[in-house]
């Protein structure tokens, strides 16, 4: 830099950034200084007049006039970036709440990526999102540029959820008070003697303190230069898909130190003047000599006897492993076919069961089909066997044998139409009962009943007494009375009817007539309280599962 010694250093970073001077920033970020960052991009100046165009419709044609540009100045702006790589701000206002957020995206994003991104950051699906501009549903697969969104321009979209009980649209983050300050500030400044560029400043509210890492201050104008750090977020490191690891973490720093410890000894032998006893010497005599040879030959059998011990345990070990092996594979495999023959005769049980208590078309078509199936064989052995008036004998005799089983088989299966009828009866008033579920943020489901759905489990319990058997005669007296209550509630055709049919019920009780007697009477009102639940009028909950 040639002006380096008019500069005073304000920190300890190297690379700068020119920003606007400390008089005009101080009006605008004051406020804002620590939970702001500025995000820099380079815009053209025929961007900028494409954007005071849509601004300001009715002004003058837009162009560089000569008191703001001059010629040199014109010719020296850098030239715009791919259109499909700049960048626009959105705010999204989120609905019913009416909170904004706002962020800057790449104009050639479709809808799709906006509401990915916006899915992860309010941890909702991104198929129950949608968004909105001026009243209308923006498809999936359009763009901001093809919706009309201008390089570096403002474009404000709506977002509502498809699923508000379940899945409310809500920022993830409380909103922190924002500063007054536009979203989009334009910033001329000079790069050279004769070199001036615009850059558009979009304003990103961040929670993150930015550090302060210094930079330098012009001595003669008071511009401040920052260091980059200051003005961009924190670069990341790409992801090599590779666990990485420092040198530094994986290594010891070893050091040398030679130590030399001292160890002084002394002998005193007899001589005049001094005498030493020798009552605690000993006699050593020298023993056999070992050669170098005889040595290693010692070392080398020892060794040997030690490899050959542990070459028996680890043989021995080995044998183990392979007798448990063997034994676990033998009990596998013992176990494996007990498996397939118990799998077996439960599909004999089963095919068994289906046969002499079918419950489902298939059963009864598997009845059918083997029913044919003996006929044609019953009708061949009869046509080979047989012959004049016995074979004609045999096949009455078949046909009314196989009457017989169709009848039989005609009996089972209205036996289960019924069984199956009082199922999806009982699994419809559950359904008309179950309290309203929802999953929250966390994982956990909520259950809430609501007044429609204990008023459609007290029809349901009221509904399963009337179809209880071996009731006594005061029990199922008071059964009936709380039914009347109940259908009196509301004064229609149909109740008049329920009502009519629970005192004649009454009244013959009274009487002493058989409950054998009784069963149409009380399969009629069955009947009709089940038409009743069934009623949206009286039973809010019904009106969904009957569409």
């Amino acid at each position: 830099m040639e002006e380096s010694g008019e500069l005073m250093e304000t920190g300890e970073s190297s690379k700068t950034v020119p920003t606007q001077t400390e008089a005009e920033l101080e009006g605008k970020c004051d406020e804002c200084a620590d939970s702001q960052q500025l995000k820099v991009e380079i815009r053209t100046l025929s961007t900028l007049l494409t954007a005071d165009q849509e601004t300001q419709p009715d002004s003058a044609p837009a162009g560089p006039s000569p008191d703001r540009f001059s010629q040199h100045e014109s010719d020296v702006i850098k030239t715009a970036d791919n259109v499909g790589s700049s960048t626009a701000t959105v705010k999204v206002l989120l609905m019913p709440e009416g909170h904004m957020m706002t962020m800057a995206f790449t104009i050639g994003l479709t809808s799709q990526d906006l509401k990915n991104h916006f899915a992860n950051e309010l941890r909702v699906p991104s198929d129950i999102i949608q968004i909105t501009l001026n009243g209308q549903i923006v498809d999936d697969h359009q763009t901001l540029l093809g919706l009309g969104v201008q390089p570096h321009g403002t474009v404000q979209f709506e977002m509502s959820s498809l699923d508000p009980e379940n899945y409310p649209i809500k920022p993830a983050k409380p909103q922190h008070a924002e500063c007054i300050m536009p979203d989009v500030i334009t910033v001329r400044v000079q790069t050279d003697i004769n070199t001036f560029q615009d850059v558009v400043v979009e304003i990103e509210r961040a929670t993150l303190k930015k550090p302060f890492l210094g930079g330098y201050r012009h001595k003669v104008t008071k511009t401040e230069y920052h260091h980059a750090a200051v003005q961009t977020m924190p670069r990341r490191r790409p992801d090599r898909g590779v666990e990485m690891f420092s040198r530094d973490t994986q290594t010891v720093a070893l050091k040398n130190q030679a130590q030399q410890c001292t160890s002084n000894t002394s002998t005193q032998m007899t001589k005049i003047g001094c005498y030493m006893s020798n009552m605690m010497d000993k006699l050593i005599t020298p023993g056999t000599y070992v050669t170098a040879d005889e040595f290693h030959g010692k070392r080398l059998k020892a060794v040997i006897t030690i490899q050959t011990y542990f070459r028996r345990w680890q043989a021995k070990q080995l044998t183990a492993q392979l007798r448990l092996d063997k034994e676990l594979h033998v009990a596998w495999a013992e176990e494996e076919e007990r498996r397939k023959i118990e799998e077996k005769e439960e599909q004999i049980r089963a095919e068994y069961n289906r046969r002499m208590n079918p419950e489902k078309k298939e059963d009864f078509a598997l009845l059918y089909s083997a029913l044919e199936k003996w006929r044609q064989e019953e009708v061949e052995r009869i046509n080979a066997s047989l012959s004049g008036a016995e074979r004609k004998a045999a096949l009455c005799a078949l046909l009314e044998q196989e009457t017989q089983l169709i009848s039989s088989i005609g009996r089972h299966r209205i036996a289960a139409e019924e069984r199956n009828r009082e199922k999806a009866v009982q699994a419809f008033l559950n359904k008309c009962a179950a309290p309203k579920t929802w999953r929250a943020f966390d994982g956990m489901t909520t259950q809430m009943d609501t007044p429609q759905s204990i008023r459609a489990k007290e029809l349901r319990d009221l509904y399963s007494s009337i179809n209880l058997q071996y009731l006594s005669q005061e029990e199922r007296l008071d059964v009936l009375l709380t039914l009347k209550h109940t259908v009196k509630e509301h004064d229609c055709k149909l109740t008049q009817q329920i009502v009519e049919l629970i005192d004649r019920e009454a009244d013959l009780l009274m009487r002493g007539v058989k409950e054998s007697n009784l069963e149409g009477l009380r399969k009629r009102i069955s009947t009709l309280f089940l038409q009743y639940i069934k009623t949206p009028a009286f039973n809010p909950q019904a009106a969904p599962l009957l569409r």
